[in-house]
C-alpha cells in the first residue's frame, strides 16, 4: 500500500490499482493546495465540515460519509468500511457536530483513520480501533482531542504505526493548533521516524514490532 499525506486529514491510499482519499479540505479556506489527482473513492468523517468534506475537488469519484453509514459498514470494491461514531469537541465547540472514525482493511494492513475527533475516547471507542495496524490521527490539540487524551487512548490501542495529521503546517489557515513536535515528546526518541518525503510504501512485513510515530512532510502546503 502506497500512503501519502496531502495536507491537514488528507491522505491518498493507493492498493490494487485503487485509490482512496481521506478527509479532503477545502483549500481556500485551509490555506493548502488544491488537489489535482483523481480518486477512486472518497472517504470523510461528516458531509458538513470544510475542513473534511471537500468531495467536490475530486468529481467523479465514489463518495462515503461515515456519519451516514451503518454500524456493520459499507463494503466498497471488496473492502469494508467500518464507522466509530465521534463528536467534536464538546468544550470547545459552542455547537458540536456529529463526525466519525472509520475503519478498514486492505491490502492486509488494517487500518483507522480519526476524522475530527474532539474528545477523550470512550472504552467502547478504544475497543471498536483497539488491534489495528496504522492510525492516522489529529495531533494538532484542541479543538480536536487533547494531546493527552489522545497518548492516552493510543496506549491502549497499540497501534504499529501512528501517523500524526491536522497540526500546524506552513501556509494553514485554521488558528492556534499545535506544532507535531509537542505530540512527538510523548514518545521515545527511537520510536520516532521522520520521513523527508509525503509518501511510504507500507507491507505487513514492514510494520515494527512495537508501536512507533512516524511524521510524513506535507505535499499540499502553500509553503
Amino acid at each position: 500500500m502506497k500512503i501519502q499525506w496531502y495536507a491537514h486529514a488528507c491522505f491518498r491510499l493507493e492498493v490494487d490499482g485503487l485509490s482512496i482519499v481521506t478527509d479532503p479540505y477545502t483549500p481556500i479556506k485551509a490555506g493548502f493546495h488544491t488537489i489535482t489527482e483523481g480518486a477512486d473513492l472518497v472517504v470523510r468523517s461528516s458531509d458538513d465540515d470544510s475542513a473534511h468534506a471537500n468531495a467536490a475537488m475530486f468529481p467523479g469519484s465514489d463518495v462515503m460519509t461515515m456519519t451516514h453509514v451503518p454500524g456493520v459498514g459499507n463494503e466498497w470494491r471488496g473492502i469494508r468500511f467500518r464507522p466509530i461514531p465521534a463528536e467534536e469537541s464538546l468544550l470547545h465547540k459552542v455547537e458540536p457536530k456529529d463526525n466519525a472514525m472509520y475503519r478498514f482493511e486492505a491490502d492486509g494492513l488494517d487500518i483507522v483513520h480519526f476524522g475530527d475527533v474532539g474528545n477523550a475516547l470512550e472504552a467502547w471507542q478504544v475497543d471498536l480501533i483497539r488491534g489495528c495496524d496504522v492510525v492516522m490521527v489529529p495531533t494538532g490539540g484542541p479543538p480536536t482531542i487533547e494531546l493527552a487524551d489522545l497518548h492516552a487512548a493510543l496506549a491502549e490501542i497499540r497501534p504499529k504505526v501512528t501517523i500524526p495529521m491536522h497540526y500546524a503546517l506552513p501556509g494553514c489557515k485554521f488558528p492556534s493548533m499545535l506544532e507535531v513536535e509537542e505530540f512527538a515528546v510523548g514518545y521515545a526518541p527511537e520510536r520516532v521516524r521522520h520521513f523527508p518525503r509525503p509518501s511510504i510504501d507500507l507491507t505487513t512485513a514492514a510494520l515494527p514490532d512495537e508501536p512507533e510515530l512516524w511524521i510524513l512532510s506535507a505535499t499540499h502546503t502553500t509553503v
